[in-house]
């Protein structure tokens, strides 16, 4: 099997990154960082995030699979401490996953014909450096809302559980297949109004997004941040693609969403490849 190695820049990650170079050398896993089969990430999520994107022309071949040198995060499955049982299950892989829904993002630029497309794992935040940013806001072709406010997010199933969550979103399970619009502090008064609460669309649905104001935008597609940016409009929909975890050991969603903001789940919690 090839596999690829993604680890954060502290002595921690680097040095079980080394050990996992040293526990596997001589065996059927091979070091290939240009067309791997599975993407080992050591760190915590922000690191397989990275991955993601770094690896994300290779979505329809490529696995993924985290190690966690902190507390469990909501795409790692593993603990530091539990390397050997990872390498154990590697052994034995027959190519199991589980996959969750991504973010299609077109952005059309004011300058550029055709639209870059980029694809989110977590979510896409539109927003103003200084003053209030002003935008119509469509579903599918339709005018909603005049959107005025600090920004507007859009996310995915898993990314419910990130800012979308802190902005008052609901925690979706990553089998429903939808994104959800928060809003960034909108501004509402006898004069201007906004729905002022989360929107969940359809799989069939899409949101655009039509700046008024291109000056001084800021677009974050999970952690890579673009600042600056004279955007016309960005259309949002569920991908084609999709992102695959191998399903070596795989806790249940909301297991997870009750160790990450209710309290400590324990070992017995793990389910052997369900969710």
């Amino acid at each position: 099997m090839r596999v690829a190695l993604v680890s954060y820049d502290k002595p921690k990650t680097v040095a079980l990154a080394e050990d996992f170079i040293r526990k596997t050398a001589g065996t059927a896993i091979v070091i290939d960082e240009e067309n791997p089969q599975l993407v080992v990430t050591i760190g915590g999520d922000g690191t397989l995030i990275s991955a993601f994107h770094k690896y994300s022309h290779l979505l329809n071949t490529v696995r993924f699979i985290g190690i966690h040198t902190g507390h469990l995060g909501f795409y790692t499955d593993w603990r530091d401490y539990e390397l050997d049982d990872m390498l154990e299950g590697l052994k034995h892989d027959k190519g199991e996953s589980v996959s969750y829904p991504l973010l299609d993002v077109r952005v059309k630029y004011r300058d550029e014909t055709e639209p870059k497309r980029f694809l989110a794992l977590n979510e896409v935040v539109l927003k103003k450096i200084d003053g209030t940013m002003v935008c119509d806001v469509f579903v599918k072709d339709e005018l909603f809302e005049t959107f005025r406010g600090d920004g507007i997010c859009v996310a995915t199933p898993t990314g419910s559980t990130g800012l979308s969550k802190s902005l008052g979103g609901a925690v979706i399970h990553p089998r429903t297949e939808a994104i959800q619009l928060t809003e960034l502090a909108s501004v509402n008064n006898r004069i201007y109004r906004t729905l002022s609460s989360p929107m969940v669309i359809a799989k069939d649905e899409w949101i655009v997004v039509e700046a008024a104001d291109q000056k001084g935008l800021i677009l974050a597609i999970d952690n890579l941040t673009f600042e600056n940016q004279q955007i016309e409009k960005i259309v949002y929909r569920i991908a084609k693609e999709r992102v695959h975890f191998a399903r070596y050991r795989h806790m249940h969603f909301w297991n997870r969403v009750e160790n990450a903001f209710i309290g400590k789940v324990g070992e017995q919690d793990y389910q052997d490849g369900s969710h």
